[in-house]
């Protein structure tokens, strides 16, 4: 949202950070519940290697954040911001589906990052930052930059006010 100008880059460091301290205590939390278990952590499938996980994130990211722009975000969305959350669950689910078996379908570096924490295994968590923030910095700049952005340039027209 901060590459596509829908939030100030502050306000975004602000999110990371809640984002962050949030997974952390909810995988500690998990430990202390199931009496010490371990939190499993996320990692691609035997026979891939870091680059296709990462490949495989930036695609499933990007699917995120352009429907989280196209359904929520956009000015211009009419009616079409009503089904916004069933549209964002289903390519989360289809996403999550699609990219889970080969690796692990983080889609956010948190969700990724508090289970590294709490087991101490950061071995392949490099793979959920530079995936989802690629892939989510391109649908902010495709969408926010290109298609929202484009708005200001046409000519106003009652059609679409």
């Amino acid at each position: 949202m901060a590459v596509g100008g829908n939030i100030t880059i502050i306000t975004g460091l602000f999110y990371w950070i809640a984002q962050l301290l949030g997974s952390i205590v909810a995988c500690f939390l998990l430990q202390f519940v199931t009496g010490g278990l371990a939190v499993p952590t996320h990692g691609v499938a035997d026979g891939m290697n870091g680059l296709q996980g990462v490949v495989m994130e930036i695609i499933i990211t990007f699917a995120l954040v352009y429907t989280v722009y196209a359904t929520a975000a956009d000015p211009k969305k009419g009616s079409l911001g009503t089904i916004a959350p069933i549209a964002i669950g289903f390519i989360v689910g289809a996403n999550i589906l699609a990219a889970g078996p080969f690796s692990g379908g983080s889609m956010n570096p948190a969700r990724s990052f508090g289970p590294a924490v709490v087991s101490g295994d950061f071995s392949q968590n490099w793979i959920y930052w530079v995936g989802p923030l690629i892939g989510g910095g391109l649908a902010g700049f495709i969408y926010g930059d290109v298609f929202i952005g484009s708005y200001e340039a046409l000519p106003a027209s009652e059609d679409y006010a």
